[in-house]
C-alpha cells in the first residue's frame, strides 16, 4: 500500500518561471463528443450547446435538440418534469453518502439535518445560528430516537466500531449545540464536517461484503470491492498565486467496481506520476493519455490496450449496467446512483461512438449543477462516473494544460482491490 501525503493542501507560493516550448501532443481522446473541426477537443461553441440545451431543460423549453450519440434517431430528452423535482445535492460527501448500498432510514435522519446545516450558514446574521440549532436538534432527537435502528443496521463484524463511532456522535452534537450557544459562527462548519465523517463512517459500516457479483466477462479485472481515498499532487507552472495542490478523491467500487479497480490498480502501477494535464478549457479537466501512439493504458502481460466497458449504476438497481448508455436502452427517466452534480466529479474519457473504449484518460467536471441538472445533461447516464475530488476541489479550476501530476498516492482502501494486476510481474 502507497503511503498517504501528510496532509492534502494547497500551497499558495509564486512558481518558478516556465521554460518555453511545451513539446506536447494534442489529446487524442475527448470526454466529450468532438466538434467537426478538431475530434480531440472540446469547443467553446459546444460547451455553449450543451448550455443552452440544459438552460432549455431547467426551464422545460428544450432549445436544441443535440445528441451526445452516434443514434440521431433516439429521443434525447428525458422526460424533465419528473428528473428535476428539487435542487440537486452538490456537495460530493453527501452524493457518496447517498450512493451507500444501504436502506437505513434511522440513520439517514440524523445525516439529513446535518447536511441542512450548509444551507442555515447561507442565511445572513445571527438567524444563521437559530437555523444551525434547530437543525442539530434534530439530528440529536433523530439519534436518540434511532440508535436502536442504526446499531441494528450493521454489519456483525463492524458493529463494535459503529457503537464507539455512535458515541463520538452523540458527544459531538452536545458540543455542536454549545458552539451555537456561544454564537460562534465560525466553529460550526468544521464541527458539522467532523460530525458527518462520523455518519458517513457509521454507513459504510453498514455494507456486509460486497453487494453484487460483477459480470463474467469483467471478473477477472482489477475491481473495486467497496472504496478506496488517493491523494492526487499537481505542480502547478504558471499560477502566480499557486504552485502546487494535493486533491483528495474518492472512489466508489460499489458504484463503478470495474471502472475504480483499473484506476487504482493504475495508481498502484505509477502510471500517472509525472503526466501532464492534457486538457483544461473551463469545462473539464483532463489526463492519461500517455507518451507514444496507444491512447491508454497497454497491459504488459498482453502487449495491448487494456480497456473498460462504460459502467452505469442506476438509483434502486442492485448492481450496473454495462456496454450501453442510458439513452441507448431506453432508461430516460433513470437516476444515476452518482451524477454529474459535484464540482470535480470524476469520470472516464471513451471514443465518442464507442461506448466500451475507455482505458486510462480520466476527466474531472467544472461545472454548476444549475445549468446542466442531474440526468438531464450531456453526461449522466453517458459516462461512467466513479468518485468525487472531496478536498481542494474549487482549486481544479486552477489547473492548466501542461501542469504536472507530480504523484497519485492512496491514502486508504487498496485492500478493497480485487485483481490487482499490477502485482503481476511483467
Amino acid at each position: 500500500m502507497a503511503a498517504a501525503l501528510a496532509s492534502p493542501r494547497c500551497c499558495c507560493r509564486r512558481p518558478s518561471p516556465r521554460p518555453g516550448g511545451s513539446g506536447r501532443r494534442p489529446v487524442a481522446r475527448c470526454a466529450l463528443p468532438p466538434g467537426p473541426e478538431k475530434r480531440n477537443s472540446f469547443s467553446w461553441k459546444e460547451c455553449a450547446i450543451s448550455i443552452a440545451l440544459s438552460a432549455g431543460l431547467v426551464t422545460g423549453t428544450p432549445t436544441l435538440a443535440w445528441s451526445a450519440h452516434a443514434s440521431p434517431l433516439e429521443p434525447v430528452i428525458p422526460d424533465v418534469s419528473v428528473l428535476i423535482s428539487g435542487p440537486p445535492i452538490k456537495d460530493p460527501g453527501a452524493l457518496l453518502r447517498y450512493a451507500l448500498p444501504i436502506d437505513n432510514k434511522a440513520v439517514r435522519e440524523v445525516q439529513k439535518p446535518l447536511e441542512d446545516i450548509t444551507d442555515s450558514l447561507k442565511i445572513a446574521g445571527v438567524r444563521a445560528l437559530d437555523s444551525v440549532e434547530r437543525n442539530a436538534r434534530l439530528a440529536s432527537r433523530a439519534l436518540s430516537n434511532g440508535r436502536s435502528l442504526i446499531l441494528a443496521g450493521l454489519a456483525e463484524s463492524k458493529r463494535a466500531n459503529g457503537e464507539g463511532l455512535l458515541d463520538k456522535l452523540a458527544v459531538g452534537l452536545d458540543e455542536l449545540q454549545r458552539i451555537v450557544e456561544d454564537r460562534n459562527r465560525d466553529a460550526v462548519a468544521p464541527k458539522q464536517k467532523e460530525l458527518l465523517q462520523y455518519v458517513g463512517t457509521v454507513e459504510e459500516d453498514m455494507v456486509d461484503g460486497f453487494p453484487f457479483e460483477v459480470p463474467e466477462e469483467y471478473s477477472s479485472m482489477p475491481l473495486l470491492k467497496g472504496r478506496a481515498t488517493v491523494d492526487m499532487k499537481v505542480k502547478i507552472k504558471d499560477n502566480p498565486n499557486l504552485e502546487d495542490c494535493v486533491f483528495r478523491i474518492v472512489l466508489d467500487g460499489y458504484s463503478a467496481p470495474v471502472t475504480a479497480g483499473n484506476f487504482l490498480d493504475l495508481v498502484e502501477r505509477k502510471f500517472y506520476d509525472g503526466m501532464e494535464i492534457q486538457r483544461a478549457d473551463g469545462f473539464v479537466v483532463q489526463t492519461g493519455d500517455p507518451e507514444g501512439p496507444a491512447e491508454g493504458f497497454i497491459d504488459p502481460s498482453t502487449g495491448k490496450v487494456r480497456t473498460v466497458p462504460l459502467e452505469i449504476m442506476v438509483d434502486g438497481d442492485k448492481a450496473p449496467v454495462y456496454g450501453e448508455t442510458l439513452e441507448e436502452l431506453g432508461r430516460y427517466k433513470a437516476q444515476t446512483k452518482l451524477p454529474f452534480n459535484a464540482f470535480g466529479t470524476m469520470a472516464m474519457a471513451r471514443e465518442e461512438f464507442d461506448d466500451n473504449s475507455a482505458s486510462s484518460q480520466v476527466f474531472w467536471l467544472l461545472k454548476e449543477s444549475e445549468l446542466t441538472p442531474s440526468n438531464a445533461n450531456i453526461l449522466d447516464g453517458r459516462y461512467t462516473v466513479f468518485g468525487y475530488v472531496t478536498e481542494n476541489e474549487d482549486y481544479l479550476a486552477d489547473l492548466k494544460v501542461g501542469d504536472v501530476i507530480e504523484s497519485i498516492q492512496v491514502v486508504s482502501g487498496v485492500d478493497n482491490l480485487a485483481n490487482p494486476s499490477y502485482k503481476i510481474v511483467g
